[in-house]
């Protein structure tokens, strides 16, 4: 399935929620935000929000420093 993430277009596999997208992608879910088709999807709804074909994702990490 081909989705867009940070407005790069990537192909994921078909079924996958918001967590499991970033399971994918190897990245921390404590340390990131995530916007879904211009709207931030909280963290509890992670879960239940599958993502479509052609959806657009804004993935935000936190970054700490010194």
């Amino acid at each position: 399935m081909e989705i867009v993430v940070n407005g790069e277009t990537r192909q994921v596999p078909e079924g996958l929620n918001v967590s499991k997208l970033l399971q994918h992608l190897g990245l921390d879910p404590a340390l990131v935000a995530i916007e879904m088709n211009r709207a931030i999807v909280r963290k509890t709804e992670w879960e239940r929000t599958e993502l479509k074909p052609g959806v657009q994702l804004e993935i935000v990490q936190f970054v700490g420093g010194g």
